[in-house]
């Protein structure tokens, strides 16, 4: 009776999504024929409310009359100076403690060791050698004033996340408060999180460290409320017989037991505040990421490429470290144990370290290497691109490309999708809402998208959903055949995915060098940068689903005598969509986070918006504009997580 009654209402639910969608057809169909009254085409500006100059009046009321300012300002002075040390330290700031600059072939011996404590030979080769190619290659200042930076918000994010994470594990009102706050901060474009730091905390690394914590701090959070939550009801009891005070076992036994989930939190603290620390570029923030954007600005993809290899090999390196560091397991010792034995790898960094330093003071290249010592190649790497994009068959590829589907395809549905009347347009959301989440996920798309359509912003927003849609429409092309091969050997499947996940761990700016590299400042440069980034996780889950599929469901088809085709169709297909609509889901968002990114390029979008927001003090606008992107994004979100959901409990996969 409940399947039925589950079938039934399913039916109604596409029944009702089929005539929203005839409403929205028959409404677009009389606009074209000239007979819709401009009222029904686009929300008059008459009727759109202030909310720029009512959220102003409420961000001066806050900073101003009630001090936030002040109190700010105060704070800086302490993360001014905690980021002069670092920057003393690794850099040379000539501030106190007047130690630095760390010579860097410490600085690679130390990494060296730490690698080799936590992964052996291969993560100290790869630590090492990351520190090693920047100095040699002449970027290691411009690293460490990004690394001066990472070093102070990573811990921050870190504290402030186990903090408000354990808050919301002991009190279920903290964590029903958090979780829409969350959801939230983790749709909204960085450039809202740029402005107000800028203004609350002044331009340069101080800034970019605010924007940077509280841009990674959502993960810890989540991953810390989850690990506690997971602790077994029986270590709890074990606890409390010994006699544990409520503080002794949370040191004791649920930190320790959620150790895998926090440290899963802590390696998505470092990626998003090293992506986040290559951003604040747009903010003054010196270091790698102003560099890259320096020469993407001028052209010289040479130096690019050389700045965007090093970014990438410190994002490679920080993430393999951190994961590695979530599978270790603390070492234990026999009673008696030497201290020097127990404590060998501390020593050996320590001795390194030591000996390094004073090899600096007697030879100069072991400290600094100067601008007429490094190896880059800049120059030659810029002759050899630009040589290959001068080959005829090249040219004729990526013309044909630029062409095609600028002209033919991308123009066309942009043009398309700005035609549909706003009215029209929040039906089919709705109905695609409807069909696939059900009533509630409609009836939030319905709200959010009714607030962009009242925002003053909904062209500009429709040519973001343009992006977002067409990118991820042609990353499904690639990604999903190739996921699909992928999954059939078992040697393949690991290979795509290793490839997936150091892809993952790539900054989203390092993805603008191949698009700029190929198609120059256009729009089709902006589509191919989300697409690349968008089409990691529509192949890895792509992989995941089919691999997860169980063995006995593929070998009935086999004895039914199912074709390949038939059994990929009939069979993996259908078990392995809920797993592969979750990466339908984060390529969505991924397109969402770089399509404002992209706005380097040149847009017409939200994004471009956004970027010119940071030249001036209009943190209003900045968040109007933020928050028409986090609504977009969150209606896809709730959406095809609450279908995956469902069908994982209809096929019995659990939730």
């Amino acid at each position: 009776m409940m399947a039925g009654a589950g079938a039934s209402r399913e039916m109604d639910r596409s029944k009702t999504a089929l005539v929203l969608v005839a409403v929205a057809v028959f409404m677009t169909a009389v606009h074209y024929l000239g007979l819709l009254p401009e009222v029904l085409f686009r929300v008059p500006e008459s009727l759109v409310p202030p909310f720029a100059i009512w959220l102003d009046a409420i961000f001066n009321f806050v900073k101003d009359d009630l001090g936030l300012l002040k109190l700010t300002r105060t704070l800086t002075e302490g993360l001014e100076w905690l980021l002069d040390v670092t920057a003393n330290l690794l850099f040379g700031k000539r501030r106190w403690p007047n130690l630095g600059p760390i010579p860097w072939t410490s600085v690679a011996a130390v990494g060296a060791v730490i690698g080799y404590y936590l992964g052996g030979w291969r993560m100290a080769a790869l630590a090492g050698g990351t520190f090693i190619w920047t100095a040699l290659i002449g970027q290691w200042k411009i690293a460490m004033e990004t690394m001066s930076v990472l070093v102070v918000a990573a811990p921050l994010a870190f504290m402030i996340g186990l903090t408000l994470g354990i808050l919301a594990w002991r009190k279920p009102w903290v964590n029903r408060a958090l979780k829409p706050i969350l959801s939230v901060l983790q749709t909204l474009p960085f450039f809202t999180y740029l402005l107000p730091a800028v203004i609350f905390f002044k331009v340069g690394p101080t800034a970019g460290a605010v924007a940077t914590t509280i841009y990674a701090i959502p993960p810890m959070i989540l991953m810390t409320t989850l690990g506690l939550q997971k602790v077994s009801p029986e270590m709890v009891e074990a606890g409390e017989m010994s006699g544990c005070t409520r503080w002794q076992l949370l040191r004791h036994v649920y930190l320790p037991s959620a150790r895998t989930e926090i440290l899963v939190g802590v390696n998505q603290v470092i990626m998003l505040c090293l992506a986040m620390v290559v951003l604040t570029a747009f903010i003054g923030m010196p270091g790698l990421g102003a560099k890259l954007l320096a020469m993407m600005g001028s052209f010289k993809l040479g130096r690019s490429f050389e700045i965007g290899v090093t970014i990438v090999l410190l994002a490679v390196t920080l993430d393999r470290m951190s994961k590695a560091w979530v599978v270790k397991q603390p070492e234990h010792f026999e009673k008696g144990t030497p201290w020097w034995k127990r404590h060998l790898m501390l020593l050996l960094g320590v001795g390194l370290f030591v000996l390094f330093i004073g090899v600096s003071q007697f030879i100069e290249v072991a400290s600094t290497i100067g601008r007429k010592q490094n190896f880059s190649q800049g120059k030659e790497i810029d002759t050899l691109i630009k040589g290959f994009l001068n080959i005829d068959a090249v040219k004729a590829t990526t013309g044909f490309l630029r062409a095609f589907l600028n002209v033919q395809v991308l123009i066309p549905f942009r043009n398309f999708m700005l035609s549909i009347p706003t009215p029209a347009f929040i039906l089919l959301i709705v109905a695609f809402a409807l069909w696939l989440g059900g009533k509630r996920q409609a009836v939030l798309a319905a709200i959010f998208f009714s607030l962009v359509a009242f925002s003053g912003w909904w062209d500009r927003s429709v040519i973001t959903l343009y992006s977002v849609i067409s990118a991820v429409a042609l990353a499904m092309l690639i990604g999903l055949p190739l996921g699909i091969w992928a999954a059939r050997t078992e040697r393949w499947s690991n290979r795509i995915l290793l490839v997936c996940d150091t892809a993952q761990t790539f900054p989203s700016f390092v993805y603008l060098i191949p698009a700029i590299m190929l198609f120059g400042i256009t729009d089709i440069a902006v589509i191919f940068s989300i697409l690349i980034f968008a089409m990691v996780p529509l192949t890895r889950y792509t992989i995941e689903g089919l691999r997860s599929v169980p063995e006995e469901m593929t070998e009935a088809a086999d004895m039914s005598g199912a074709t390949r085709m038939q059994k990929l169709w009939k069979v993996q297909l259908p078990l392995a969509l809920p797993t592969m609509a979750v990466g339908f889901n984060q390529a969505i968002m991924f397109a969402f986070f770089m399509v404002i990114i992209a706005a380097f390029i040149g847009t017409q979008d939200l994004g471009q918006e956004l970027q010119r927001t940071l030249a001036g003090t209009d943190l209003g606008k900045n968040f109007v504009l933020g928050i028409c992107v986090s609504l977009m994004a969150l209606t896809f979100d709730l959406t095809i997580l609450k279908w995956a959901s469902d069908q994982k409990k209809a096929l019995g996969l659990g939730d």
